[in-house]
């Protein structure tokens, strides 16, 4: 009986010496994050703007502490940031695994959108200067940038470009081509009112574009045309619908 009682006071005594080894282990590993690494193809943002951005984040963290879930959640709040991949490096580092956003337009002037129609936040870094220009009510970025995909590819085979596209808050359509003119395309018979459009600018429009200011195309056998000089459209149609 004396010597169980000494082997398990034994047991005892050397879980107690581990569990302090193990805690003094621990603090000495869970020491101060020093060193941050930033990887992945980085064409806009820049690694020095996102370092700059993460940094803050992992201020008075330490290394084993750190919570590398919510981490990530707080380093996806920085707009150029589609995904990010977070590990330790020993002895005192974090890499950062960023994916950055790739935006095909801009979407309501201050913001972009990426190609699942998802917006973020640019500033302060600069977006390319070529995206066409989005807009719409709010939660229908998605819908604008399919339709803005749609008429692209039916103006690129007209030799157009479209510019700019906006859905107004009522549910009315208008655009921007490439030389200047708006079109209003209202909220109906969208694509009998287009193709009134190809019809009109092949045949006459198409010639006279810098002189036209805006083409109306809400009606229901004709188009409006707006031009240059003119205080009042010629209307081409009969009564105007939406």
């Amino acid at each position: 009986m004396a010597a169980r009682r000494g082997t398990l006071l034994g047991l005892v005594l050397l879980g107690l010496l581990i569990g302090a080894g193990g805690k003094a282990l621990w603090v000495w590993l869970d020491r101060p994050i020093e060193r941050v690494s930033i990887r992945g193809e980085l064409h806009y943002a820049g690694a020095d703007y996102l370092k700059a951005q993460l940094a803050p984040l992992i201020r008075g963290r330490t290394w084993l502490s750190v919570d590398l879930g919510e981490l990530r959640e707080r380093a996806l709040a920085v707009g150029w940031l589609e995904e990010v991949r977070l590990r330790r490096e020993w002895p005192n580092a974090l890499t950062f695994e960023l994916t950055e956003q790739v935006p095909v337009a801009r979407w309501n002037d201050g913001q972009l959108l990426n190609g699942e129609g998802e917006p973020f936040d640019f500033a302060p870094v600069s977006p390319p200067g070529d995206l066409p220009d989005l807009a719409g009510p709010s939660g229908s970025s998605e819908e604008v940038l399919d339709y803005y995909a749609e008429l692209s590819g039916r103006f690129e085979k007209m030799g157009l470009e479209l510019r700019q596209l906006r859905l107004e808050a009522r549910g009315a359509w208008r655009f921007q081509l490439d030389d200047g003119v708006w079109v209003m395309l209202g909220r109906s018979d969208r694509e009998a009112r287009l193709g009134r459009l190809e019809a009109a600018w092949q045949r006459e429009l198409g010639e006279v574009a810098s002189h036209i200011r805006y083409i109306d195309l809400r009606y229901p056998n004709g188009v409006s045309v707006a031009w240059h000089g003119e205080t009042e459209p010629v209307e081409e149609g009969a009564e105007q619908q939406g």
